[in-house]
């Protein structure tokens, strides 16, 4: 502690980066503050709660990088983050993204659902964004039935089945003039900008013409669609009618927690919301400043962002390159109010949620250090291997960071060789995990979780020491009722109670690892050919896997077949042996 105390008082008044170290000399989190001394200074002096207090818990040292302005070090803070990726940083990410529709800016323009991540952002007929995927497909799918506009994407030889269903123009052999086009891009670019009046007075009078002429299927379509814009497109109208694409920040915090909810307000309607709840580790105006700064990376910028009295929006508007304002009065600031209710409402709601996510993932992680005798454990490895009859042979790895599952970490691993040898199965895929962690420099998990008992750890440490790491190494052990019910380590059992949030959290990653490498085993295994199916079955050469597949033609065709049956081709023995492997195949597949 006298060792922070110095470095504290040698700190700058400056506006700057901050970076937290623990133990080891990684970086857990990242900050930006107006003055450094004093924002540096807060963390440890008074009581602190909730995730500051667990931060503060593992702080030894810190770096920090001064700067000339606040605006510096928001895009400072921004670089340091997506570099370091720290551990408290990660609570705070969202990696929420929207489906927004694009009209083609071609000569014959088409309808697509895309993200933004992969738009850019001059891009000029983007509308949204969408609430989900499904509300943007229904949206294209209904503007694809009432204008004939080009569906394919690149031109057949030939009309498809759209040209004559007339629901396209037949652009592939046909020359449609481009006044016409125009006309239906214009109505389409309406209709997406929130105008439904016309397109909705054309279906009404398609509907009464069909059922004067007693149509009533087609009526009854005309009058689904009608049903699909009065319904699922109707938004909530509000005061600010100026047609400007705007978004509205709220914020509610309680309890250590902040619920931000934003509205999307396109053409004088609210047409979707988002709502995100996190735990308080800075200061709330930091935090709110963080996030809206952040939120953009994933979202188009509308012409105007309102934001709560607490941020700065000169800061945000420099940083965003967007006109940020902070409303005063009006319906503007009726807007802002609005979204802080419905942000209130939302965290009120979930709370209870809340905690009990906690208990089930950061607070059972750290009662699993705790059994463990760890210093650390914020990332856990997890193994499983799966394989037919030693064929396929394939094993999957997981990863859980703080409690909870880093998806986008997850890995694959094809077997070398197709033999029934777990051991030496889990010695392969442990070398290449970690010999690729070293020569790539990766980041080393704090624990390694095989899904097997002693003979898999063993396996594992041997690896695992060879490559002079020291990483602990443990296995779950299952009840003759295949449940899990102790957790071992290469000298050590421990009892784990079935109604522990530890137990939760080790079943969740079985579960997770399980399911994860299974669904890979069936993706390899479906790639193989019937041929290769039938190789582990004793006495079915070539000669006689040519007579099965000519005459069954497919796996799922023998499966409903008896040993009698297969008796037309094989001999009783090996009719019986194939009749059995394929019953196992069935209760694996």
């Amino acid at each position: 502690m006298d060792y922070i105390k110095q470095k504290l008082s040698l700190l700058t008044t400056s506006p700057g980066c901050y970076l937290m170290k623990n133990k080891d000399g990684i970086i857990i989190y990242v900050g930006k503050a107006k003055n450094l001394k004093n924002r540096v200074s807060s963390y440890f002096r008074g009581k602190h709660t909730g995730k500051t207090a667990k931060l503060v818990s593992e702080i030894v040292d810190f770096e920090y990088i001064a700067v000339g302005s606040e605006v510096e070090s928001f895009i400072l803070e921004n670089n340091l983050i997506k570099k370091y990726n720290p551990k408290y940083n990660i609570l705070l990410k969202d990696d929420k993204s929207y489906p927004y529709i694009e009209l083609t800016n071609e000569e014959v323009p088409r309808l697509k659902v895309v993200r933004s991540l992969s738009r850019k952002k001059s891009q000029k007929y983007l509308y949204g964004p969408y609430p989900n995927v499904t509300a943007a497909r229904g949206v294209v799918n209904l503007l694809n039935r009432m204008y004939p506009i080009r569906k394919c994407n690149t031109y057949p030889s030939k009309p498809c089945l759209y040209y004559h269903i007339h629901q396209c123009l037949g652009y592939c052999t046909e020359s449609i003039a481009k006044e016409q086009i125009e006309e239906m891009k214009e109505e389409i670019i309406r209709f997406l900008k929130g105008d439904h009046s016309f397109i909705t007075k054309r279906i009404e009078e398609e509907m009464q013409s069909y059922s004067m002429a007693m149509k009533y299927e087609k009526a009854l379509e005309m009058k689904q669609l009608l049903d699909y814009i009065t319904v699922t497109l109707t938004h909530q109208q509000v005061e600010v009618k100026d047609g400007v694409d705007r978004d509205i920040f709220g914020y509610f915090e309680n309890k250590g927690y902040l619920s931000i909810q934003v509205f999307f307000i396109r053409g004088s309607k609210i047409v979707g919301r988002h709502s995100k709840i996190l735990p308080i580790i800075d200061s709330l105006k930091e935090e709110l400043e963080r996030y809206i700064g952040d939120f953009y990376h994933n979202i188009l910028m509308p012409k105007e962002i309102l934001v709560p009295e607490v941020v700065d929006e000169e800061l945000l508007s420099t940083y965003l390159e967007a006109t940020v304002r902070k409303p005063q009065k009006g319906e503007k600031l009726r807007l802002i109010e609005m979204a802080n209710e419905n942000a209130k409402i939302a965290l009120e709601e979930q709370f209870e949620l809340i905690e009990r996510d906690e208990a089930r993932t950061l607070e059972a992680n750290e009662e699993l250090r705790k059994i463990l005798g760890l210093e650390t454990l914020d990332r856990i490895e997890i193994f499983d291997n799966a394989h037919l009859f030693g064929t396929y042979n394939v094993s999957g790895m997981v990863v859980f960071r703080n409690g909870k599952p880093a998806k986008n970490e997850y890995r694959k691993f094809k077997i070398s060789v197709d033999k029934n040898d777990d051991y030496n199965t889990m010695r392969e895929v442990i070398y290449r995990r970690y010999f690729r962690v070293l020569k790539d420099n990766l980041e080393r998990p704090d624990l390694i979780i095989v899904d097997g008992g002693l003979g898999q750890i063993h396996a594992a440490l041997e690896i695992v020491e060879s490559l002079g790491l020291k990483i602990p190494v443990v296995g779950l052990k299952k009840d003759d009722k295949h449940t899990t019910n102790q957790l071992l380590t290469a000298y050590e059992a421990y009892d784990i109670d079935k109604k522990s949030n530890v137990f939760y959290l080790l079943e969740r990653m079985q579960d997770e690892v399980h399911e994860f490498t299974i669904h890979y085993h069936k993706q390899i295994r479906s790639k193989g050919t019937l041929e290769s199916v039938l190789d582990p079955v004793a006495g079915i050469g070539t000669k006689r896997k040519k007579q099965l597949i000519r005459k069954y033609k497919t796996i799922s065709q023998m499966k409903k077949l008896s040993a009698e049956e297969l008796q037309e081709i094989l001999p009783e023995k090996v009719a019986q042996e194939l009749y059995q492997y394929l019953q196992d195949y069935e209760k694996s597949s």
